[in-house]
């Protein structure tokens, strides 16, 4: 199938999963991730409607993204940020997914200030307490959360998680419940904290995402490969 064909059938799988769990149509964001692929296929991509588009690694992406895409595009880096591509990355994406460190935080507003652009931003946490996976742990995102909203260029808008790979989607439920209800929790504490966004869910599970609340969900290989 083309990546046309992929992405009109990832579409209405995603829509036919915010009916199953009685949401609106058009509330979950379907982000392509397009670390695997070219250009040429990310412009296809955007031709085929796609509008949001996650990159994994900086250098990887300022190669592959100039000249910039249009203006109604947007970048997502969805991967580990070393500290010192910050002011890469501040130029580069609109929203970075992957904020988990207390000193990442100090270099993207240092960085967003010197350009003042406004980035958004989300708190990565390994709700799963995975050893490899890169993330906070669920009680310290509440001290980067405070951290954030005390930066004037940076915009939290909401929580990440990467669930383990497993063979049945249903067993990644307890990672994006668990997500959405430390949400709920960080939402009743401050009312700076409103955290609209939760992105999780991937090619294999984000149906079951879906149903336990993401509003982004990160999709590649249903897209650019299958």
């Amino acid at each position: 199938m083309t990546i046309e064909e992929n992405y009109g059938r990832v579409v209405q799988q995603v829509r036919a999963a915010e009916e199953q769990a009685g949401r609106p149509a058009g509330s979950v964001r379907i982000v392509g991730v397009s670390k695997t692929v070219g250009r040429d296929e990310v412009d296809r991509g955007y031709a085929a409607g796609l509008r949001d588009f996650g990159e994994n690694r900086v250098q990887d992406a300022k190669a592959k993204f100039a000249p910039p895409l249009p203006s109604d595009a947007h970048m997502h880096l969805i991967g580990y940020l070393q500290t010192n591509k910050a002011r890469d990355a501040v130029a580069l994406f609109d929203t970075i997914h992957s904020v988990d460190r207390p000193e990442l935080i100090e270099a993207l507003e240092r960085r967003a200030a010197q350009i003042e652009k406004i980035v958004r931003v989300l708190v990565q946490v390994n709700i799963a307490d995975e050893e490899q996976k890169h993330g906070c742990e669920a009680a310290d995102a509440e001290g980067l959360i405070r951290q954030i909203v005390e930066c004037p260029h940076l915009d939290i808008t909401g929580l990440m998680a990467i669930a383990p790979l497993v063979g049945d989607a249903e067993a990644a439920r307890p990672v994006f419940r668990g997500l959405r209800e430390l949400r709920d929790r960080l939402a009743a504490i401050d009312p700076r904290f409103t955290l609209p966004e939760l992105s999780m869910g991937m090619t294999n599970d984000f149906a079951v995402a879906i149903e336990e609340g993401a509003t982004m969900v990160r999709i590649g290989r249903a897209i650019f490969v299958e």
